[in-house]
């Protein structure tokens, strides 16, 4: 691997960065820290950085991943609800894993919002990486929902997404948000561990 551009395309991004890409990074990050330690402040850190996200998105004509972002913060409000309301007689909500009904709805889920996405941005915009956009969207759409049920198998949708992200950003000259992706990469897989030990204490 050449550490070399990677050190390049950092020092790059740093330059190139605004003070907006920078907050919503360190929301960005923040967020999935909390959710990694299962932590309420998943929420809030993510609401700011999503409602950011929805701006620089816009301007670089990533729509697809705009209307993620606005997803993201629906979805965040939503899970704020669902994880400080528990099932009756219990203090909190459990984490668990997904029986095989809910992997056939996560599967119907992505498979039909990429086919909606890519049509949609194909079609009605000027988007330059439709496909690819899309691809992202439909994985942490899924992800995103999957988190606010507290299922492991949120964290398998958001390495997949973390992972065609990463050169995506760096693709369209956001290279602070690239390597921001790359770092959740790592946070993701760290996440998927710390879950499935939290299920197994469940079950």
């Amino acid at each position: 691997m050449d550490f070399q551009f990677l050190i390049d395309g950092f020092a790059e991004g740093l330059a190139q960065m605004t003070w907006l890409e920078a907050f919503a990074a360190f929301f960005g990050v923040a967020s999935v820290y909390y959710s990694m330690k299962v932590n309420i402040l998943v929420y809030p850190t993510g609401i700011i950085s999503t409602l950011i996200y929805v701006w620089i998105c816009f301007q670089y004509k990533l729509y697809a991943d705009m209307g993620i972002n606005a997803y993201y913060f629906s979805m965040s409000i939503f899970g704020w609800y669902v994880w400080t309301h528990p099932q009756e007689g219990k203090t909190e909500l459990p984490v668990t894993w997904m029986k095989a009904s809910g992997w056939v709805v996560a599967s119907g889920i992505f498979i039909l919002s990429y086919f909606v996405l890519s049509y949609v941005l194909v079609n009605f915009t000027d988007s330059d990486v439709p496909y690819w956009d899309s691809f992202t969207t439909a994985s942490a759409f899924v992800g995103m929902w999957l988190m606010a049920k507290k299922k492991v198998e949120n964290w398998i949708f958001w390495i997949i997404t973390d992972l065609v992200a990463v050169p995506l950003y760096f693709y369209k000259g956001l290279i602070l948000t690239s390597f921001q992706y790359l770092f959740f990469t790592i946070l993701a897989i760290m996440g998927l561990i710390a879950w499935i030990q939290s299920a197994r204490k469940n079950g």
